[in-house]
């Protein structure tokens, strides 16, 4: 199901509501949604996914609103019914007329929203709207909820028997793609998914909402999730941009694996570390992307030397794998994904007891613990307690003794013995009891 409309008519709003959830971002202004955003939903026991866009103005001719109506025509093309939303208080418009020709063109059904009648007296005006040629007409409040349910007993009614529902479930893995702006995030995921499925600009800020786009690579499932790109704290200037920050890191709080893009022609700044960040405080499985390979001038050892730059400037998560790609040309993009799901197996495998105590025993053994003042660390025994991230209690005679280096050295050899490639990892002393 698509939601199609002029701007500002509330179509965000009437998304919100069916998902269940601020999935799209809302703001009294026109032009905030420009992509396509998806989210599952459900009615009379039937899943489906419904799509947001952008709002049409079909009279206006410039770069954004000529991208923003080819993502809405894809969302078109991709829907089984279209959700047409008006504006009930302003009555049929030039504009509603313009959009209503382009939905008729397209072959699909449509049910007509009438929106923003929230007052019981106002019901009536949905009537007017019958002149746009299409018989289920329904006057609807996506604010306060006034006609959900029969808006959605309307499109249920278009709905094919064999519909599938959406893929969810653990077997899909999350992947967020995440970085600063304008580094190739959307033209990453439009490589790996071979079309425009986010819209892409030189512009940086393009992006605003998370985008979430299902993508099927042999026999694993993926859920790409696009991010705005964020900026410094301090360059946040629009409210809609740090709602996009905001989607952001709720994109990296439910992803599996952060796939950090960096722009390889400018190289490495400070803020692809504030980025990173993110997702290293959520624990995430992290994938360095090196974007724009192609433009980067190259000899033998140019890679090497910007793998150094990288590990010297995140020295913090040495077990991220880095892939060097070109979003522009295709090349190698499809290792991200490989490396993601490697990662995300990494990222929620467990090891059973009596092997990591093992693997323990013999680092002591190697290289045995610290002492203070004639007393020496004793390590009891250790156990893995948790998975994303692989969290593993270590319990010792006295927790105050264990020095970082040496905790340091117990992780060092923990992924020696089990990978744990792309993964961060958490280690807890505690006393024994």
């Amino acid at each position: 199901m698509a939601i199609v409309g002029s701007p500002n008519v509330g179509k965000s709003t009437l998304f919100n509501r069916i998902a269940g959830s601020r999935i799209a971002i809302v703001e009294d202004r026109p032009g905030i949604t420009r992509d396509r955003i998806y989210a599952a939903a459900e009615w009379r026991a039937r899943s489906f996914r419904v799509i947001d866009t952008g709002g049409l103005e079909l009279g206006h001719i410039d770069e954004i609103r000529t991208r923003i109506r080819a993502q809405v025509e894809l969302a078109i093309d991709e829907a089984q019914v279209i959700v047409f939303v008006v504006d009930g208080t302003v009555g049929t418009t030039g504009a509603d007329e313009e959009v209503a020709d382009l939905l008729r063109r397209s072959g699909k059904p449509v049910v007509i929203a009438v929106n923003k009648l929230d007052n019981p007296g106002r019901l009536g005006l949905a009537g007017d709207f019958y002149s746009l040629g299409f018989a289920d007409t329904i006057a609807i409040s996506a604010e306060h909820g006034i006609g959900i349910g029969d808006l959605l007993d309307a499109v249920y009614a278009y709905f094919p028997a064999d519909a599938d529902a959406p893929e969810s479930g653990d077997e899909v893995i999350k992947v967020a793609v995440i970085g600063r702006p304008n580094v190739g995030k959307s033209s990453l995921i439009n490589s790996l998914l071979g079309e425009d499925r986010v819209l892409v600009s030189p512009q940086a800020g393009t992006t605003r909402d998370a985008i979430d786009t299902p993508l099927t690579m042999g026999d694993q499932s993926f859920l790409l999730i696009d991010t705005a790109g964020m900026r410094k704290r301090g360059k946040v200037y629009e409210a809609t941009e740090k709602y996009s920050v905001l989607r952001a890191l709720r994109a990296i709080e439910r992803c599996d694996v952060a796939v950090l893009v960096m722009d390889g022609e400018a190289g490495i700044i400070e803020q692809d570390k504030r980025v990173v960040g993110y997702a290293l405080d959520a624990g995430k499985a992290i994938v360095i992307a090196v974007n724009k390979w192609d433009l980067v001038e190259k000899d033998g050892k140019t890679a090497q030397e910007f793998e150094r730059s990288i590990r010297s400037h995140f020295p913090f998560m040495p077990w991220a794998p880095i892939v060097f790609v070109s979003a522009r040309t295709g090349r190698r993009v499809s290792r991200v994904l490989e490396i993601a799901a490697e990662a995300a197996e990494n990222h929620a495998q467990r090891i059973a007891t009596s092997t990591v105590n093992t693997v323990i025993q013999e680092a002591v053994a190697i290289v045995p613990p610290p002492t203070d003042k004639g007393r020496r660390l004793k390590i009891l025994y250790a156990t893995q307690v948790a998975v994303k991230p692989p969290t593993f209690a270590i319990f010792v005679n006295n927790p105050e003794m264990m020095h970082f280096s040496y905790e340091r050295y117990l992780e060092n050899q923990l992924r020696e013995s089990f990978g744990f490639l792309g993964t961060p990892m958490r280690i807890i002393i505690r006393a024994r009891s």
